[in-house]
Protein backbone atom coordinates (compact mmCIF):
# COMPACT_ATOMS: atom_id res chain seq x y z
CA UNK A 1 0.00 0.00 0.00
CA UNK A 2 1.08 3.22 -0.82
CA UNK A 3 0.88 6.28 1.16
CA UNK A 4 -1.44 9.27 -0.30
CA UNK A 5 0.01 12.68 0.49
CA UNK A 6 -2.35 15.39 0.27
CA UNK A 7 -0.25 18.00 -0.29
CA UNK A 8 0.45 16.50 -4.11
CA UNK A 9 -2.41 16.81 -6.52
CA UNK A 10 -3.20 14.49 -9.10
CA UNK A 11 -3.61 16.29 -12.42
CA UNK A 12 -7.15 16.24 -14.26
CA UNK A 13 -7.64 14.87 -17.50
CA UNK A 14 -8.98 17.54 -20.24
CA UNK A 15 -12.20 17.41 -20.59
CA UNK A 16 -13.70 18.21 -24.29
CA UNK A 17 -10.10 18.94 -24.79
CA UNK A 18 -9.52 21.94 -22.55
CA UNK A 19 -7.48 22.74 -19.86
CA UNK A 20 -8.75 21.82 -16.47
CA UNK A 21 -10.82 24.05 -14.95
CA UNK A 22 -8.91 26.23 -12.02
CA UNK A 23 -10.16 24.88 -8.41
CA UNK A 24 -11.54 27.00 -5.64
CA UNK A 25 -9.06 28.23 -3.38
CA UNK A 26 -10.09 29.01 0.46
CA UNK A 27 -9.19 32.34 0.34
CA UNK A 28 -11.84 35.21 -0.07
CA UNK A 29 -11.50 36.54 -3.70
CA UNK A 30 -9.63 39.87 -3.80
CA UNK A 31 -11.43 41.34 -6.95
CA UNK A 32 -14.91 42.08 -4.17
CA UNK A 33 -16.90 39.13 -4.78
CA UNK A 34 -17.36 39.83 -8.71
CA UNK A 35 -17.00 35.83 -9.30
CA UNK A 36 -19.13 33.12 -8.44
CA UNK A 37 -18.38 30.26 -7.33
CA UNK A 38 -19.91 27.19 -9.21
CA UNK A 39 -18.82 23.51 -7.59
CA UNK A 40 -15.26 23.57 -7.82
CA UNK A 41 -15.23 26.14 -11.14
CA UNK A 42 -14.99 30.06 -10.98
CA UNK A 43 -17.41 31.43 -13.02
CA UNK A 44 -17.21 34.96 -13.69
CA UNK A 45 -20.61 37.32 -13.39
CA UNK A 46 -20.65 39.42 -16.22
CA UNK A 47 -22.12 43.13 -15.32
CA UNK A 48 -24.02 44.76 -18.00
CA UNK A 49 -22.79 46.82 -20.47
CA UNK A 50 -19.88 44.94 -20.33
CA UNK A 51 -19.81 42.30 -22.93
CA UNK A 52 -17.55 42.30 -26.09
CA UNK A 53 -20.06 44.27 -28.34
CA UNK A 54 -20.97 47.04 -26.12
CA UNK A 55 -17.67 47.65 -24.89
CA UNK A 56 -16.23 47.35 -28.46
CA UNK A 57 -18.82 49.96 -29.34
CA UNK A 58 -18.38 52.18 -26.68
CA UNK A 59 -14.17 52.43 -27.30
CA UNK A 60 -14.86 52.90 -31.03
CA UNK A 61 -16.54 55.59 -29.68
CA UNK A 62 -13.61 56.62 -27.92
CA UNK A 63 -11.30 56.51 -30.66
CA UNK A 64 -12.61 58.29 -32.87
CA UNK A 65 -12.22 61.24 -29.87
CA UNK A 66 -9.24 60.81 -29.34
CA UNK A 67 -8.32 60.59 -33.33
CA UNK A 68 -10.47 63.18 -34.64
CA UNK A 69 -10.68 66.03 -31.70
CA UNK A 70 -6.98 66.66 -31.79
CA UNK A 71 -7.05 66.28 -35.35
CA UNK A 72 -9.36 68.96 -36.16
CA UNK A 73 -7.95 71.03 -33.76
CA UNK A 74 -4.50 71.06 -34.98
CA UNK A 75 -4.77 73.77 -37.74
CA UNK A 76 -5.95 76.09 -34.92
CA UNK A 77 -4.00 75.29 -31.84
CA UNK A 78 -1.28 72.33 -31.62
CA UNK A 79 -0.85 73.34 -27.79
CA UNK A 80 -4.98 73.01 -27.97
CA UNK A 81 -5.21 69.64 -29.92
CA UNK A 82 -2.59 68.10 -27.41
CA UNK A 83 -4.51 69.04 -24.58
CA UNK A 84 -7.80 67.97 -26.19
CA UNK A 85 -6.80 64.38 -26.19
CA UNK A 86 -4.84 64.20 -22.92
CA UNK A 87 -8.16 65.38 -21.76
CA UNK A 88 -10.06 63.19 -23.60
CA UNK A 89 -8.06 59.88 -22.19
CA UNK A 90 -6.92 61.70 -18.81
CA UNK A 91 -10.09 61.98 -17.24
CA UNK A 92 -11.56 58.42 -17.95
CA UNK A 93 -8.09 56.97 -16.53
CA UNK A 94 -8.41 59.00 -13.09
CA UNK A 95 -12.09 59.36 -12.50
CA UNK A 96 -14.34 55.99 -12.36
CA UNK A 97 -17.30 55.11 -10.65
CA UNK A 98 -16.18 52.26 -7.82
CA UNK A 99 -16.20 48.27 -9.25
CA UNK A 100 -17.18 49.87 -12.90
CA UNK A 101 -14.58 48.70 -14.75
CA UNK A 102 -13.52 44.88 -14.91
CA UNK A 103 -9.91 45.33 -15.10
CA UNK A 104 -9.59 47.37 -11.67
CA UNK A 105 -11.01 51.13 -10.20
CA UNK A 106 -9.44 54.43 -11.03
CA UNK A 107 -7.38 56.43 -8.58
CA UNK A 108 -10.54 58.74 -7.61
CA UNK A 109 -14.08 57.11 -7.34
CA UNK A 110 -17.34 59.53 -8.27
CA UNK A 111 -20.64 58.76 -8.72
CA UNK A 112 -21.89 56.78 -11.65
CA UNK A 113 -23.46 59.76 -13.33
CA UNK A 114 -19.56 61.34 -13.80
CA UNK A 115 -18.67 57.94 -15.25
CA UNK A 116 -21.90 58.41 -17.67
CA UNK A 117 -21.13 62.15 -18.48
CA UNK A 118 -17.78 61.13 -19.27
CA UNK A 119 -18.73 59.00 -21.92
CA UNK A 120 -21.40 61.64 -23.32
CA UNK A 121 -18.53 63.91 -23.12
CA UNK A 122 -16.01 61.37 -25.40
CA UNK A 123 -19.35 60.83 -27.88
CA UNK A 124 -20.24 64.28 -28.30
CA UNK A 125 -16.38 65.39 -29.00
CA UNK A 126 -16.07 62.27 -31.72
CA UNK A 127 -18.96 63.82 -33.83
CA UNK A 128 -18.35 66.94 -33.65
CA UNK A 129 -14.77 66.85 -34.39
CA UNK A 130 -15.46 64.04 -37.47
CA UNK A 131 -17.76 66.78 -38.47
CA UNK A 132 -15.01 69.58 -38.61
CA UNK A 133 -13.07 67.72 -40.30
CA UNK A 134 -15.29 67.58 -43.56
CA UNK A 135 -14.81 64.43 -44.53
CA UNK A 136 -18.53 63.22 -45.14
CA UNK A 137 -18.41 59.82 -44.84
CA UNK A 138 -16.43 59.42 -41.82
CA UNK A 139 -18.59 62.02 -40.14
CA UNK A 140 -21.61 60.28 -40.85
CA UNK A 141 -20.37 57.14 -39.33
CA UNK A 142 -18.94 58.32 -36.26
CA UNK A 143 -22.14 60.08 -35.55
CA UNK A 144 -23.98 56.98 -36.25
CA UNK A 145 -22.02 55.20 -33.66
CA UNK A 146 -22.08 58.12 -31.28
CA UNK A 147 -26.02 57.72 -31.80
CA UNK A 148 -26.03 53.71 -30.95
CA UNK A 149 -23.48 54.05 -27.94
CA UNK A 150 -26.26 55.20 -25.52
CA UNK A 151 -28.71 53.06 -26.43
CA UNK A 152 -26.02 50.16 -25.99
CA UNK A 153 -25.10 51.55 -23.03
CA UNK A 154 -28.11 51.52 -21.34
CA UNK A 155 -27.91 48.93 -19.15
CA UNK A 156 -25.08 49.69 -18.13
CA UNK A 157 -26.07 53.31 -17.03
CA UNK A 158 -29.00 52.18 -14.91
CA UNK A 159 -26.17 50.28 -12.85
CA UNK A 160 -24.23 52.98 -12.50
CA UNK A 161 -26.98 55.37 -11.13
CA UNK A 162 -28.94 52.73 -9.16
CA UNK A 163 -25.48 52.39 -6.95
CA UNK A 164 -25.75 55.87 -6.76
CA UNK A 165 -29.52 55.67 -5.30
CA UNK A 166 -28.06 52.62 -3.26
CA UNK A 167 -25.69 54.50 -1.55
CA UNK A 168 -27.57 57.33 -0.58
CA UNK A 169 -30.68 55.83 0.88
CA UNK A 170 -33.13 56.04 -1.81
CA UNK A 171 -35.38 53.79 -3.54
CA UNK A 172 -34.29 52.07 -6.66
CA UNK A 173 -36.80 52.18 -8.90
CA UNK A 174 -38.65 55.76 -8.72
Amino acid sequence: MAATDPSVSTPQPPVNRRAPAEPLSEAPFADGGRKAAVGTVRATTQRPGHDYVRGGMRFAGEVAAWVCTPWALWPYSVTLAICAVLLLIGLPAVFSTPGDRPGGDAPVAVPGIVTILLVVLQLVAAAASAWALRATWIAATVTVLCLVVPFAELPRWRVLLSANRDRAGLPAHG
